[in-house]
């Protein structure tokens, strides 16, 4: 343990001079450590404490995590704050009805009173990172030694160390009360650090452009450059009088955040200094080459899964504005992960990433293998891993089949959310009766967003996929020959007995029984999934334990072999912070890609009979009077989006891009379809953040949108 943690303090003092500008998700206690030289090297005008500083104000406190998948930022002293589109998007549709569909046609909150909440919604604010490693091996150490003659010393170390962190996490809330606190971990459970944070839940809805220009270019463009899209909505956060957390009231008022960030109007140029801070969501950087492996076989079958799911979502949104509206979320977020999954398949193909990381690891095997000590602490984490990810491999194909088919049927979530609603309050209330009702309630609010002809097509189509791609084992017998049934005919039967298929048939179950409705087709259906996903499960739990230490140990062993290389834990939700530049870049021979576009190329791809490239008639017009007021750059035109070489993820999404003064000069949105295998390699010369530029944010919310009061509330460098 001595000897692991002073190999971790090696690595966090090595020299910065070695470090790449443009990888890293680096943590923010150790910047000054491991970034703040390199970081000047490249340009940066700021001071690691200026970026994180626990004592005073800092960049830190203007970031927050917004909805636990998205970033976003403040951006004026008034609890105003900006993330993308595609992050506010389910907010902001559950906000939408055919009358007023802020999606389709966009929103602007002139006064205060005007501003939306959106139930649900949170922003988590960081107040500190400790490292407790140390105390915590110790503690471990100890015990192990106090207990070395007993079988249960693992045991008894484990709870021991549980308890401490208990203890630990106790006192960060009682020293910074109305926070929350959590110990994660890093580099495979090798590194520890206590995490206080503070979460507001009063956020609400400022605006957002139109779909056609939030969403510009769709699915077609979605991971593409060029770039057009204005990806970008804003919210503002509300607290108590007291400026800390309060459920949302009418008598809250905006929050005043401890840092609210600059905004630049000066552009950028190839090659200017640029970071990003925000919280990446997860990377794989750190796995195996056979969990790999395994990770490409599993998304093989969610893509398909999502392929036909997809296209009968996108059927009954064709049909329908009004379906398209409840659907517009289900899609979007399912078709997301879909494409990203393809590109990874064909980079880690092109790029051949699982060969280069097995020529890593035979390297890896012989620096172990030729020093004795090594060879005991490291020589079969690779095999232990193997084994545990060959003995799953099956079992996890089988979870991904069920749970991106049949566990998608709608009916299934709303007979568990009736089913948990009702084991909750019955352990408060022995009243059956008023327990049925309002576990009736609570299901029905999932039919907000349902269509039903589109969920029995849905149903059919997943009931079908299983069958082609589960194995015999998985299939459902529970409703019928499942080999042979004819499925069209099941799920209407299914839609019209089952209480939890549709609004109506909820509303009419109000006087069945607890036991009958327990007893309902979704039951039998959703019990059967659940009962299969437990199986599976069950099956993996008897290597888990095998994995998780050939992981760690492989994780410490590359640091150890690495030890004079920078290193970085791979994402896991927490604030991180990534820089390099703003970069240009070459997908292929011949092919050079500029770092930025202009609105002209929105002008260019417009096609009025596309959904997905759609211009309004207003930025028409804007765009031929080339009326851009001060948001047009030194050349004239109105730059759109930018690319820089920062190392970025899922969770990135809405994280404020900086430039060499900590000035806000756009947002991360995407990367590039060239580098999908980034979660798990870096490619320098192909990875691109693709970023919205400021001041067409800026331009769109003001020139376009008419909420030009906003701009009285910023702090803006022109």
């Amino acid at each position: 343990m001595k000897r692991h943690l002073s190999l971790l303090a090696a690595l966090f003092l090595a020299a910065s001079s070695i470090l790449r500008a443009d990888e890293g998700m680096w943590m923010l206690p150790l910047l000054q450590k491991m970034n703040a030289q390199a970081m000047a090297d490249l340009g940066c005008r700021l001071t690691a404490e200026q970026i994180y500083s626990i004592n005073n104000s800092s960049l830190k406190d203007a970031i927050v995590h917004f909805g636990g998948g998205c970033t976003a930022e403040m951006i004026s002293g008034e609890g105003l704050l900006v993330t993308n589109h595609h992050c506010g998007y389910s907010g902001i549709q559950s906000l939408s009805t055919p009358e007023h569909n802020y999606l389709e046609d966009g929103y602007w909150a002139m006064t205060r009173d005007k501003e939306l909440p959106v139930p649900g919604l949170s922003v988590t604010f960081l107040g500190s990172m400790t490292d407790v490693t140390d105390i915590l091996g110790k503690l471990r150490e100890q015990v192990l030694k106090d207990n070395r003659k007993s079988d249960d010393a693992e045991a008894i170390a484990d709870e021991a160390v549980a308890s401490l962190k208990r203890s630990l996490i106790e006192q960060a809330k009682a020293d910074n009360p109305g926070s929350d606190a959590v110990i994660t971990s890093f580099y495979n459970e090798n590194v520890h650090y206590l995490i206080v944070s503070k979460t507001y839940r009063d956020v609400r809805f400022v605006g957002a452009p139109p779909a056609s220009l939030g969403k510009f270019g769709g699915e077609t463009d979605n991971w593409e450059w060029p770039r057009h899209t204005c990806d970008f909505s804003m919210f503002r956060v509300y607290a108590g009088a007291d400026n800390q957390p309060s459920a949302y009231s009418p008598d809250n008022v905006p929050y005043v955040p401890a840092r609210s960030l600059r905004i630049s109007l000066k552009g950028v140029q190839d090659g200017d200094f640029a970071m990003i801070m925000g919280y990446p969501g997860r990377t794989q950087r750190f796995q195996t080459a056979d969990q790999l492996e395994s990770m490409m076989y599993q998304y093989g079958v969610a893509v398909k899964a999502r392929t036909v799911r997809q296209a009968e979502m996108l059927k009954g949104m064709e049909k329908d504005p009004a379906i398209r509206l409840k659907y517009a979320n289900k899609y979007a977020s399912s078709s997301n992960a879909w494409k990203k999954w393809q590109g990874e398949q064909l980079a880690f193909d092109k790029l051949k990433v699982i060969e280069r990381e097995r020529e890593k690891e035979a390297q890896f095997r012989a620096w172990a293998s030729s020093d004795r000590k090594r060879a005991k602490k490291y020589g079969a984490a690779l095999d232990k891993v193997s084994e545990a990810v060959g003995a799953q491999r099956l079992p996890r194909y089988e979870m991904y089949v069920l749970s991106e088919s049949v566990a998608r049927i709608a009916a299934i979530d709303v007979f568990f959310e009736f089913a948990e609603t009702v084991s909750e309050a019955l352990a408060e209330s022995d009243d059956t009766s008023a327990v049925r009702q309002l576990a009736l309630d609570k299901a029905s609010a999932l039919f907000k967003d349902y269509d039903v002809q589109t969920e029995k097509d849905i149903a059919v189509a997943m009931l079908g996929f299983l069958r082609e791609y589960g194995s015999r084992e998985s299939w459902i017998d529970e409703i019928g020959d499942f080999g042979n049934m004819d499925f069209s005919a099941y799920v209407e039967r299914f839609f019209e007995e089952s209480a939890f298929a549709s609004p109506e048939n909820l509303e009419a179950a109000r006087t069945r029984s607890l036991r009958d409705l327990m007893s309902d087709p979704a039951a039998i259906l959703a019990i059967a999934v659940y009962e299969r996903l437990e199986k599976y499960s069950g099956d993996c739990v008897g290597t888990r334990q095998l994995l998780e230490e050939g992981s760690k140990e492989f994780a410490a062993g590359l640091l150890e072999w690495k030890k004079d290389e920078p290193s970085y834990p791979d994402a896991n939700s927490t604030m991180r912070l990534t820089y390099g530049t703003v970069k240009s870049y070459s997908p292929r021979d011949g092919v050079l890609y500029r770092h930025y576009t202009t609105l002209n190329g929105v002008m260019e791809k417009e096609d009025p009979d596309n959904y997905e490239f759609r211009v309004p008639s207003g930025l028409k017009a804007l765009h031929e009077a080339r009326d851009y007021g001060q948001y047009a750059d030194a050349d004239g035109e109105l730059h759109t989006c930018f690319l820089t070489n920062c190392d970025i993820t899922g969770g990135n999404s809405g994280s404020p891009v900086l430039n060499a003064d900590g000035e806000l000069i756009g947002l991360a949105f995407d990367g590039n379809w060239e580098s999908m295998s980034s979660d798990v390699m870096f490619e320098p010369e192909l990875q691109r953040c693709i970023c919205v530029d400021i001041r067409y944010v800026l331009f769109i919310m003001d020139k376009f949108g008419g909420a030009g009061h906003l701009l009285d509330e910023m702090n803006i460098s022109r």
